[in-house]
Parts: C-alpha cells; structure tokens; sequence
C-alpha cells in the first residue's frame, strides 16, 4: 500500500471514530481569560515570523502556507424550513472537490453573524447531509446566527477523498473543507464577514484546533464540545493501536514511531502550534464523557492557557459524550460566549 494511503487508511480512521474515557481528577478550570478587543490585542507577527518550516506536506504547518480564497455557495434545494429560519441543502467548492453540507438562515432581517459546525465521526455508510448537530443548528438559528454545517469529503454528495493525496489525510482534508466552509460563506450578502465563528464537536473539534492554528484570522471564535485530544498520539492510541495493531505497524514503518520520529506527529497535532491561536475558545466537555477522555480536555486547556490563548473550559459533572440533562446549560453559553465575540 502506498504511503499516503497507509496515513489515511489509519490516521484518518483513527480520528474518525468516537473518542471512551475515564474522568480525572483535575478540578475543572473556572477562571476565563478576560476579553480582548481586536484593537487592544498585541499585533501579529508577520507570516516570516510565525511560520514553522514545513518538514513534510502531510502537516499542519503544509496548512498554514495553503491559501483559501473561498468559492460560492450553491443552493441545491430548500427543505426543513421553519418559521424561524430557511434550511437548504448546499454545496460549496474545497480546492478541486465539491463540498455538500446545510445552510440556516433566519427569517429577521441580516446582515448576519455566521457558525460554521464541524461534526463528529459518523459512519459514512449511514451518514446523511447535515447530520450530527441537528440541536444546534436549530438553536444558534432561532437566535439569528447563519449556519453552514460542512459534511466534509467523502460524506454525504460531497466529492470523493482523493486517493494518494496528502488530501487524504486524517483531519487535514476535513480541515480543509472547514476553512473553504468558512470562506464561501464570508462571501454570502446576508452575511457579515467580520463576524463568524466556528464551533465542532468530538472529531469536529480537533478540526477547529486545526483550523485556528492553520488559519488564526479566519474568524473571530471557536467553540468546541467533547473535542478528540489535541495530539494525534493520543487518538492513534485510543482507537488504532488496540483495533488494527497491524496498520499502526505498517504506519509507523513509514514515518517512524513517536518515539523515533516526534517531529512528524507534533506537526500533526494542534497544541504543538497553540501560540498561533488568536482568537478566544470556548470548550465543553463531561466528566463522564465515555468517549473522549476529559483528561485530554485538562491538558488541551492547561496548554493552551500556557501559550496565552484566551480559553474557557466549562466541565459539566456526570455528563457524557453526546450531552444530554446539560446540554440546554451549555448551549446556552455557547450563545452567551458567541453574542460577545461577535458583536
């Protein structure tokens, strides 16, 4: 099998899946970063500056040097619509592929703000256009904010992943299909450009990490709920080292293992580029959650707090993966957190 084939057949499979866990005892984080202007913040370094060096494509810094003008939005057809807001099924360009997804938008008057949503690992045998964060989507649409839900490559009518490409590649191609996500809608009359955000849950919320360390001028916030762990190693361990031993053997054949090779997999991992972060991150996660360890979000907080970024990590006790008794808790500080930074 050719190499670009072996790190997607396993990377890729490995943060598709659901993230099992075991609570921590670390006390949850209450303290949040105060709120920084866009006129107050430190200026940004130049691209020279803040640049890593690309030591292999199949990298977030391979990312960082991709520019993504965006492409229209293409209205497929209407359905699902409420009094509150008009649903349609859309498709949007992602470099050379076509991108399928869902669009929300509310019934007032824009322009407005806009969330791109980077769902979780489904299945793509059984997944359907816009599926995932359907409680979402209503929500942050009654509350007058435009929502495009990427399906990403490979889901849905979206265009095929690409074989023996570095397209191919675990979250970096869903990575890129999020940035376009954003990009096409910036371009949209009823949207404000200034203002849109990004939220992802479970596998959807690494592709955030990725995004705002990729591109930090991309939008004005990320939220992310019972995100993956921001290091690949621990999603390869979770789920690819006790179910195909054999094709993490082949892998680390390749690239060499995270002992002998840890400068490819950090520059597969979102907290090795936290410092890019520019804008402030809201997080949610259970202490049940049986998924995605809540330990993993502890560290990806205490990282990114170490590296200056304004975070929020908000832990509900006894919940799980998929939010359940809490959930109108949370979403309910996602809004509060979005009114704010996209005022």
């Amino acid at each position: 099998m050719a190499l670009k084939a072996i790190a997607a057949l396993v990377v890729s499979t490995v943060l598709l899946a659901g993230c099992g866990g075991e609570p921590a005892a670390a006390p949850p984080s209450r303290t949040a970063a105060p709120a920084v202007s866009a006129s107050s913040a430190a200026p940004s370094p130049t691209p020279s500056e803040s640049l890593p060096p690309v030591t292999d494509k199949v990298s977030l810094p391979q990312l960082m040097l991709e520019e993504f003008p965006g492409g229209e939005v293409e209205v497929l057809r209407e359905s699902g619509s409420t009094e509150a807001y008009r649903r349609f099924e859309v498709s949007y360009p992602s470099g050379r592929l076509t991108i399928t997804g869902v669009l929300f938008r509310p019934r007032s008057e824009g322009p407005f703000p806009g969330v791109v949503f980077a769902h979780g690992h489904i299945d793509t045998d059984i997944y359907v256009t816009g599926q995932g964060l359907r409680r979402e989507q209503d929500r942050l649409a009654r509350e007058g904010y435009v929502v495009l839900h990427t399906d990403y490559r490979g889901h849905a009518g979206s265009s095929p992943i690409p074989e023996g490409t570095e397209e191919d590649e675990s979250r970096l191609g869903y990575t890129r299909d999020t940035i376009n996500a954003v990009q096409a809608m910036k371009r949209l009359p009823y949207v404000d450009p200034d203002r849109t955000a990004l939220l992802g849950r479970s596998m959807g919320g690494g592709v955030v990490m990725n995004a705002l360390v990729a591109q930090p001028d991309l939008v004005r916030a990320g939220v992310t709920y019972a995100s993956v762990s921001s290091d690949i190693v621990d999603n390869i361990n979770r789920w690819a080292v006790p179910s195909r031993p054999e094709e993490v053997a082949r892998l680390y054949r390749q690239y060499g293992d995270p002992e002998r090779e840890p400068e490819f997999w950090e520059g597969l991992s979102a907290r090795t580029y936290f410092d890019r972060i520019e804008v402030p991150v809201q997080m949610h996660h259970g202490t049940d959650d049986e998924s995605c360890p809540i330990r993993w979000a502890y560290t990806t907080r205490d990282l990114m707090e170490a590296a200056g970024v304004r975070q929020r990590l908000w832990v509900y006790q006894d919940e799980q993966h998929a939010f359940g008794p809490q959930w109108d808790l949370s979403i309910r500080r996602v809004i509060g957190f979005l009114d704010r930074h996209l005022a």
